[in-house]
């Protein structure tokens, strides 16, 4: 950790070492953090697991995804804290603790890229890299009150980054405000050069909120509106939601099982009481299962892409509202988990790129928007996040 201060929890407090980078690039005026899931040279890789880190030793290579950076001129301060094994929406970490979330200290700052959204919420750098399987990089950004991009599937790369689910699994990032969004955007995504120029709102993701969420979210949707055109109105989903999200639940949870049951099954780590949970439903997806989730997955993924063909762009909520409380029962946070999917699952099932944008507050507590877009329109999201930011100012 190379930050003299680290009030917020936000890096794991490995001992401080520079890591190499170009002296100068797009990026020399900007600091950055990684989430403890990517391999930086010199330093272990934890995963949030202090089994996981007691394995890993000191890593010779760093991800191409922090090479990247460090080539573009960005400055490296750290490691950041992730959930354990990167399998929550909370950020809550049984053995390490939890990130303060900055914008709103008595609730959690999002999981599983919870040390690196709430790096950026408190400025201790200006941007920082997460991955989102199922939403870990866009509920934190919705949750602190910051921009968070979910890329599209393989647009930005993954390797030397533990997996968890890799059809789900990609690389994103937080920043405070668009402008650098768009620079790190530049430097770190292959541009599938896809437009992002119809827009539609997705009601029936609207209608899931409460008026108070609704309210707070309709002046960032009329600064959109007004910077794009008129949004026309459309449904996201096709067809029921409790089916989607069993298959995304089921693929989810067998990629998993696959790639980490039997290193919990040998290493029988002390895993977190909801963790362990979760690794005791993979065990039980079977084969048909998986079966019946892809056919499903892939008629939703259908819908999707055409719905966003020929540059649709949807504006859309993030979660169902503000973060829960550091105090809510585990039953409150089930309940949120359960109807956060929601509106998490439509981009992850379909491999589209979704930007959190700042959207509100509810009682204190900030609340994101998001802009969901074709396949390859990473770029073009950030051109229209950098376009309604600098129309709002």
């Amino acid at each position: 950790m190379l930050i003299a201060h680290d009030y917020a929890h936000a890096f794991v407090p490995y001992p401080p070492l520079a890591v190499a980078g170009s002296a100068s690039g797009p990026l020399s005026s900007l600091s950055f953090g990684v989430k403890d899931l990517f391999d930086v040279a010199g330093y272990p890789t934890g995963c949030g697991s202090p089994v996981k880190l007691a394995e890993s030793g000191i890593k010779s290579t760093s991800s191409s995804a922090v090479t990247r950076l460090l080539d573009a001129g960005a400055t490296f301060l750290g490691k950041t804290h992730t959930e354990e094994m990167a399998w929550s929406l909370y950020g809550t970490n049984v053995h390490f603790g939890t990130p303060l979330n900055p914008a709103a200290r008595d609730r959690v700052p999002g999981g599983s890229s919870s040390g690196s959204a709430s790096a950026v919420a408190a400025k201790l750098c200006d941007f920082a890299l997460g991955s989102d399987t199922g939403g870990s990089v866009r509920a934190p950004a919705s949750f602190c009150g910051i921009y968070g991009l979910r890329p599209t599937h393989g647009a930005a790369p993954l390797d030397h980054c533990m997996p968890l689910a890799p059809s789900f699994d990609t690389c994103g990032y937080f920043a405070r405000n668009a402008a650098t969004m768009q620079a790190v955007g530049r430097v770190l995504l292959n541009d599938g050069a896809v437009p992002a120029s119809r827009l539609m709102k997705a009601t029936d993701l609207f209608a899931r909120l409460t008026p108070e969420v609704a309210a707070a979210l309709a002046p960032a949707v009329a600064a959109i509106e007004s910077a794009i055109g008129k949004a026309e109105e459309i449904e996201m989903y096709d067809r029921p939601i409790a089916p989607i999200f069993s298959a995304f639940r089921h693929l989810q949870s067998y990629e998993i099982h696959v790639i980490h049951g039997a290193w919990v099954e040998k290493q029988k780590p002390r895993l977190g009481p909801t963790i362990a949970g979760r690794f005791a439903f993979a065990r039980t997806v079977t084969d048909a299962d998986v079966v019946t989730a892809r056919a499903t997955r892939a008629a939703f993924a259908t819908h999707l892409h055409a719905l966003l063909a020929n540059g649709g762009v949807v504006i859309a909520p993030v979660v169902p509202g503000p973060a829960p409380r550091l105090d809510d029962s585990q039953e409150t946070l089930e309940a949120y988990r359960n109807e956060a999917m929601a509106f998490l699952q439509p981009a992850g099932l379909a491999g589209l790129p979704q930007l959190v944008i700042p959207g509100g507050m509810v009682g204190g507590a900030p609340v994101g928007l998001s802009l969901i877009g074709g396949k390859g329109s990473d770029l073009a999201l950030l051109e229209i996040a950098t376009r309604v930011e600098a129309q709002t100012k």
